[in-house]
């Protein structure tokens, strides 16, 4: 599965180094998860979402709308 992070991450002129210090982890760790090495925890999954204002569904693929269902 794609994860839609990394196109995020870019589209936000935001570094590997930047998103990894917002979730507290190490740069390599977070690179691991852009590139399906590792997986992407579920309270990173949320943090991220909450951090670009998308849904994690988005985020994980699930759907081509960003907006949340609230």
């Amino acid at each position: 599965m794609r994860l839609r992070i990394r196109d995020l991450r870019e589209d936000s002129d935001l570094k590997q180094k930047d998103i990894a210090a917002y979730l507290n982890i190490n740069q390599n760790t977070y690179s691991q998860y852009e590139t399906g090495v590792r997986w992407l925890p579920l309270e990173a999954l949320v943090k991220l979402a909450d951090y670009y204002g998308v849904s994690t569904d988005y985020l994980l693929g699930l759907t081509d709308n960003p907006k949340r269902n609230i």
